[in-house]
């Protein structure tokens, strides 16, 4: 990685600002959004509902660009792009984990990791090597011929963690990843994105959950549109990555 591309925000939102209808149906749904994330930052969104939470998770994610202001993804300004171009950073440089998981029925863990690369046509053999590593670093290698239905909660959401990260994506954006998920699935898979952002991963995570928020290293608070905090985790959440790191292991490799 080059020294210039290293030292550039992973995110640069600039009074951002997003408007639906008009007159008097007029929805101000992001009063003026501005924010930066550096490379390696694991930050949590949090909001309510009607905060402007998902919509800003829409933006960041380049399902949908602001009425007004910048948004710039490691460096590229999606505001002058089409259609194709978006769907081109997306399949390249971000990596979506949703909250329903949206793993493809009836196929394995090992081909739905594969899905991104074969978008992005890369070859058979070469998906099939990183797909397989993609599973392995989140705990799944042995589950890779197993279809989703075979798998619990927890493992289809690391599954479809290993495939939001096989494209090497500049941003992974985890949207409610444990809203579907019992106490231990949660437990396993916040393991992983910890551990994922101890190796130098940027992850941004959209949660309503207090205690989800606190894996993170700095959290965002909307109102109305509107970020009304941003503070550091700081002691707190090194002193849980740390407990983590004791503990990751044995959650994701049971």
């Amino acid at each position: 990685m080059s020294a210039h591309r290293a030292n550039r925000p992973v995110l640069d939102v600039r009074n951002a600002k997003k408007i639906y209808g008009s007159g008097e149906a007029t929805v101000v749904a992001l009063a003026g959004v501005s924010l930066t994330v550096h490379r390696g930052e694991y930050v949590a969104i949090m909001g309510s509902s009607g905060s402007g939470k998902s919509t800003l998770m829409n933006i960041l994610g380049c399902l949908d660009i602001p009425t007004t202001g910048r948004y710039l993804l490691d460096g590229v300004d999606v505001s002058k792009l089409n259609d194709r171009q978006l769907a081109l950073v997306r399949n390249r440089r971000i990596g979506f984990v949703f909250q329903s998981f949206n793993l493809i029925p009836r196929t394995t863990a090992l081909a739905n990791v594969e899905l991104p690369m074969a978008y992005a046509g890369v070859r058979s053999a070469e998906r099939k090597r990183r797909a397989h590593a993609a599973l392995d670093l989140v705990g799944l290698a042995d589950r890779a011929d197993h279809e989703p239905n075979q798998l619990s909660g927890g493992q289809q959401q690391r599954v479809a963690v290993a495939r939001a990260l096989v494209t090497a994506p500049a941003l992974v954006l985890a949207d409610e990843p444990t809203g579907n998920l019992d106490t231990q699935s949660t437990a396993d898979v916040l393991a992983v994105l910890d551990s994922l952002n101890q190796s130098g991963r940027t992850i941004v995570l959209i949660t309503h959950e207090d205690d989800v928020a606190m894996h993170a290293k700095r959290v965002i608070r909307l109102v109305d549109g509107k970020i009304v905090s941003d503070q550091r985790n700081g002691h707190l959440a090194a002193s849980r990555s740390a407990m983590l790191r004791d503990a990751y292991s044995t959650a994701v490799y049971r």
